[in-house]
């Protein structure tokens, strides 16, 4: 890890910090937190919200923009509206559990 390099002349020596070991993909005493299984209950419920949000937005499009129901063009949201309703729920989404899941 530490490696002398020579730049222009001049020597660095050493980190004068160490860096800490690599931590286990797996950890069974993490299993035995709340943390962990609250972190797992905000994702689970951002998937769902996201998923339920964006299906609804375009299913309500295709059934807007149908001609056998709606000849109005203009009736639906639109692909621009589809694509909002995907970036600000991914936006709240993050936003609301970045702080519980990491």
């Amino acid at each position: 890890m530490g490696k002398d390099v020579e730049v222009g002349g001049h020597e660095y020596g050493a980190k004068d910090y160490q860096d800490p070991p690599p931590a286990d993909l797996f950890d069974a005493e993490e299993l035995t937190k709340w943390s962990f299984y609250r972190a797992i209950i905000a994702e689970f419920i951002a998937t769902l919200l996201f998923l339920y949000i964006t299906v609804l937005t375009v299913i309500g499009y295709k059934s807007q923009t149908d001609p056998a129901h709606s000849s109005d063009q203009c009736g639906g949201v639109g692909i621009l509206g589809i694509a909002w309703a995907f970036g600000g729920m991914i936006f709240v989404l993050v936003y609301c559990t970045a702080g519980i899941s990491g």
